[in-house]
């Protein structure tokens, strides 16, 4: 079998392309908040349309890192870098960070008064580039979201978040998801008060999501039956400031039948988040 020479063109090709699969790349992150460190040197690596769960006890600073992504001021960067789409993060603000196809659902969305769900959407959409629908489609459009998701269609024009439940809050944030179509979408707890029946909707929405746009995804969650759905492909641990474990699926079902601490991953200790 005849050999085919691997040149320096090849190589710089192969270079590239790893560097465009890349989504996001933390390498020894060191984060305080109010001169007390929350994380350090921690590493990460997400490449585009991989599934990733961070899991972790109470207080180990797993919704750290979503606030960091989403340049929260509030936690000082000390060391480390954070690359995402071949772009320093650290050098951008929060809308920065968004038009980088960067998308985060929350424990508590907030409530925005004076913005309806529908006004949010189109100026976004219109700052994002993305050709504009007609007045008709564009509503048709939010309508059938909000059939697909159980959300009543009078929301669409309500305030953003405004007066909702927290199930509906959650899924008012996926209506947007759908919407505006992000690359690399962070989900902090967004199990955080669902009850079964939210929880098995939200699970299935965004596995669907998953299915048709291949994402990348962070997921910050406890909870089985959401990822029993999501299903990720890789699972990492948070103890003492960084990442001590990774593994596949395999290594939440462990932590979910024996907990941190009878799979013998985490000693206890003392965790601020």
């Amino acid at each position: 079998m005849k050999k085919i020479p691997f040149s320096r063109l090849h190589l710089k090709n192969l270079i590239q392309y790893l560097r465009v699969f890349t989504m996001l790349k933390i390498k020894n992150l060191t984060v305080k908040v109010l001169d007390k460190t929350i994380l350090e040197d921690f590493n990460l690596e997400i490449n585009r349309g991989e599934i990733h769960v961070l899991m972790g006890q109470n207080g180990a600073g797993k919704s750290t890192i979503s606030k960091v992504l989403l340049r929260d001021l509030h936690y000082e960067i000390t060391n480390g870098s954070i690359i995402l789409n071949e772009k320093n993060l650290l050098n951008m603000n929060t809308t920065e960070v968004a038009r980088e196809s960067v998308f985060l659902i929350g424990q508590n969305p907030v409530e925005i008064k004076g913005v309806s769900n529908a006004e949010m959407l189109r100026t976004t959409l219109n700052d994002q580039g993305k050709k504009e629908e007609n007045i008709l489609e564009f509503n048709r459009h939010l309508t059938r979201l909000c059939e697909k998701l159980l959300i009543p269609k009078e929301f669409i024009h309500r305030d953003i978040n405004y007066n909702m439940s927290g199930g509906e809050k959650k899924k008012m944030e996926l209506l947007h998801m759908w919407m505006l179509k992000p690359n690399f979408i962070i989900l902090d707890e967004i199990d955080s008060g669902l009850d079964v029946d939210s929880l098995k909707l939200v699970a299935t929405s965004i596995r669907e999501y998953y299915e048709e746009y291949k994402p990348s995804l962070l997921i910050i969650t406890h909870q089985r039956a959401l990822l029993e759905i999501v299903r990720p492909e890789f699972v990492h641990v948070l103890n003492n400031k960084k990442i001590v474990q990774s593994g596949g699926y395999e290594l939440a079902s462990k932590i979910f039948n024996e907990g941190f601490t009878g799979a013998s991953i985490i000693d206890k200790s003392d965790n601020v988040e």
